[in-house]
C-alpha cells in the first residue's frame, strides 16, 4: 500500500509497476495507492500554468490512467496502525459523515508529501492565496487579470493602486518562479488596456532570510535578485509580513501599503497524515528513515515492512543530515525505493540512497531562467530557460503528458500565450443561483 499519489508516490508506483509487472498481472501481488485526489499535480510547472503558457489539464496525471495494474483509492487516510498492518480511509466528500473503511496491508510505503506552511498572520487566512495546486494556479491567474480589469475601470485612485499591487511572501523556487512568470504575463497583458502601463504595476517579494533561493548557489541567487530588481520588482530581504488585515500589508521593516493580491509561498511542512500513524517521526515531523529508504525504528534498526520517500521522509545524505524536501530528491528516492522493495522481495541486497549534486533551475518568465547543472555549471538567460524546460519535461510522469506539454510550448512559440480570465469557473453556480433571487432589477 502506497500512501500518497504525488511526485514520490506516483513515481514509486510506476517503477514498481514495471519491476513487478508479471506478479501484478497474475495477482500474486496487489499494489494499492491511496490519494485524496484522483491525479498527480506536477508542481514545478504550476508557474507556467498561472502565466497561461501551459494548459492546466496537462500538468495533472490521472492516477488510474498511469497505473492500470494498480488499485487506486480516492480517499483520505484517517489512521494507520502499522503494528497491525491496518489503515483506515475515508472516501466520503468533506463535510459528510461516514465510517472510515478498514484496509489491511502487508507492506507500507509512505509518500504523502508536504503541505504549505502557514503562519498566524492577521488577515492571511481571509486575503491570502496559496500556490501548490493547479486550482490555485488558475485562480491566481484569473485574480491577477481581474485586478487589471478593476484598475482599468475604476476612478478611485486608492482602489486602483491596491489592485495593481501584488505581494508574494516567500522567495524560494515556488515564490520566485510564480512572481516572475506572472509579472511577465501581466506586463504583456497591459498592452490590451488603453490606460494601463507596465510601470503602473507594483510587485513586492518578501523574504524572511537575507537572500532569495536558499537552495541555489549564492552566485545564481545574486544574479536572480539583480534581474528581479532590474525589472523594478521590490524585493524585501530579512523582512516578514506582520499583518494583512483589511488588505493593508504591514511589513516588519515598517512599510505599510494596500494590496489586493497576497500570495503565500513561505515554505512547506510534512503532510498532517503523519501524525495519524504510529510511525517514528523526527523533530521536524518527518519520518525517520535509513539510507535504504526503509523506515527506521527508534533503536535505529529497520522497521519491518515499512518504507518512505519524498518530502515526508527524513533520509540521511552522505553527511548524515536529512535531505532537503524537494522534487529532485523525491523522484530519485521514489525510484530507488521501488527498486529496493523489489530487491527485498527477490532476496537481493538493498542499495543506499546517495544523492547527487543537485541540478536546479527556475523560470523567470518567457525565455528567462537561472539554472545550474550537476557538474556545477551556472547558466542564465535563454540557455538556462531551455535547460529548465528540458529538465521539467524529462521529469514529468508519462509520455502522453510530456507530449501535451511540449505541444503547448510549440504553439506558444507560434502564437501569443492565452491571457484571459475565466473567473466564472470558480463559481459555476453563481449565474444559475441568481435566477432565484428577487428584487429590483431582477
Amino acid at each position: 500500500m502506497i500512501i500518497g499519489g504525488g511526485c514520490a508516490g506516483l513515481s514509486a508506483a510506476l517503477r514498481l509497476q514495471q519491476l513487478l509487472r508479471a506478479q501484478l498481472k497474475d495477482r500474486r501481488i496487489e499494489l494499492t495507492i491511496v490519494e485524496p485526489q484522483p491525479y498527480l499535480t506536477f508542481q514545478p510547472l504550476l508557474a507556467e500554468v498561472a502565466a497561461g503558457s501551459i494548459d492546466p489539464r496537462h500538468v495533472v496525471v490521472p492516477l488510474r490512467t498511469a497505473l492500470p495494474d494498480c488499485r487506486v483509492l480516492t480517499a483520505r487516510v484517517t489512521r494507520i496502525d502499522h503494528a497491525t498492518r491496518t489503515a483506515w480511509v475515508d472516501a466520503a466528500p468533506r463535510g459528510e459523515l461516514r465510517l472510515p473503511t478498514e484496509v489491511p496491508y502487508d507492506v507500507l510505503v509512505m509518500a504523502p508529501g508536504s503541505v504549505s506552511r502557514t503562519s498566524p498572520v492577521p488577515g492571511l487566512a481571509e486575503h491570502g492565496m496559496g500556490f501548490a495546486t493547479v486550482g490555485e494556479a488558475v485562480a491566481l491567474r484569473n485574480h491577477v487579470l481581474e485586478q487589471l480589469d478593476l484598475a482599468s475601470s475604476t476612478r478611485d485612485p486608492e482602489l486602483r493602486h491596491a489592485a495593481l499591487t501584488f505581494v508574494f511572501v516567500g522567495a524560494g523556487y515556488a515564490g520566485v518562479g510564480a512572481l516572475a512568470e506572472l509579472e511577465d504575463m501581466a506586463r504583456t497583458a497591459t498592452k490590451g488596456y488603453h490606460n494601463l502601463d507596465p510601470d503602473d504595476l507594483r510587485w513586492v517579494l518578501v523574504e524572511a532570510k537575507d537572500r532569495i533561493l536558499g537552495e541555489e548557489t549564492p552566485e545564481l541567487a545574486a544574479h536572480t535578485l539583480a534581474e528581479l530588481r532590474e525589472r523594478t520588482i521590490d524585493v524585501r530581504l530579512s523582512t516578514t509580513l506582520e499583518s494583512a488585515t483589511d488588505r493593508l500589508m504591514l511589513l516588519s521593516d515598517g512599510s505599510r501599503f494596500a494590496a489586493r493580491t497576497l500570495v503565500w509561498t513561505a515554505g512547506i511542512r510534512p503532510a498532517p497524515v503523519l501524525s495519524l500513524t504510529d510511525l517514528p517521526l523526527d523533530g521536524t515531523g518527518r519520518i525517520t528513515c535509513l539510507p535504504t529508504l526503509r523506515i527506521a525504528a527508534p533503536d535505529g534498526t529497520p522497521l519491518p515492512d515499512a518504507w518512505a520517500a519524498g518530502d515526508c521522509a527524513a533520509v540521511p545524505d552522505h553527511t548524515g543530515e536529512p535531505c532537503a524536501p524537494n522534487a529532485q530528491h523525491a523522484l530519485a528516492q521514489a525510484r530507488l525505493l521501488a527498486e529496493n522493495l523489489a530487491a527485498e522481495l527477490a532476496g537481493r541486497p538493498l542499495t543506499a540512497y546517495r544523492p547527487e549534486h543537485p541540478a536546479c533551475s527556475t523560470s523567470l518568465g518567457l525565455r528567462r531562467a537561472v539554472a545550474h547543472t550537476k557538474r556545477g555549471t551556472r547558466l542564465t538567460g535563454r540557455r538556462a530557460w531551455w535547460l529548465h524546460r528540458a529538465r521539467q519535461l524529462r521529469r514529468l510522469p508519462t509520455r502522453e503528458r510530456r507530449i501535451r506539454v511540449l505541444t503547448d510550448w510549440l504553439f506558444g512559440g507560434l502564437f501569443q500565450r492565452e491571457i484571459v480570465s475565466l473567473g466564472t469557473i470558480e463559481h459555476p453556480r453563481a449565474e444559475f443561483e441568481s435566477g432565484f433571487t428577487t428584487g429590483p432589477g431582477t
